[in-house]
């Protein structure tokens, strides 16, 4: 049985820094979002291999707390930076960490994939840690809003587990007409395409 100081301890936001985007960003998450206390293998595979520009527009698809969106913001800060995620109290995080680390460029809020995200409002790239439960029926619904959501020559970054390298080649290739992967780890697989 936990004391009351330990379950005191564990509802106090967990807080670390992480070398993301370039920069150095401070982080604060909870209990129950993915991966609370460090940055994952995947989102950092992710990040090593997205290529932003300046003045690109980010979606971060299943932001979390924020890290893959943050980022995105830090490495474009001429853009605007919109994090999604169906979870409130990751929404939450997010918001709270753009403000931490002065990342006026980036917003979160609530949606349930592109649900929620404005209809004809079109980005340079969209990135996501995908995750590996999600069902191939929302994929298949993701990948094609994020097609519908890229500009022209817009970018689509993916890491999956390994086990959904071959299912993101057949549907990216059929959805975007490409696909080009980018890297593969021990346990994860970047993937690249583009409208």
């Amino acid at each position: 049985m936990l004391t009351p100081q330990q379950l005191s301890h564990l509802r106090r936001d967990i807080q670390f820094s992480a070398e993301l985007g370039g920069r150095t960003l401070m982080l604060q998450s909870t209990w129950g979002l993915f991966s609370p206390r460090e940055i994952d293998e995947g989102t950092r595979l992710l990040l090593s291999h997205v290529d932003v520009a300046a003045g690109d527009d980010c979606l971060d698809l299943g932001c979390g707390y924020g890290p893959i969106g943050l980022a995105l913001a830090a490495m474009a800060p001429r853009g605007r930076t919109l994090l999604v995620d169906k979870d409130f109290v990751a929404v939450d995080y997010a918001n709270r960490n753009a403000r931490l680390n002065a990342l006026t460029n980036a917003e979160a809020t609530l949606s349930n994939g592109f649900d929620q995200v404005e209809k004809g409002r079109l980005f340079d790239v969209i990135a996501s840690n995908v995750p590996a439960k999600v069902g191939k029926e929302l994929l298949a619904i993701l990948l094609h809003d994020a097609h519908a959501h890229l500009r022209p020559g817009g970018r689509l970054y993916l890491v999956t587990i390994n086990g959904l390298r071959q299912y993101m080649k057949r549907n990216l290739g059929e959805v975007f007409g490409n696909y080009d992967k980018l890297k593969q780890g021990a346990h994860y697989t970047v993937a690249l395409a583009k409208r």
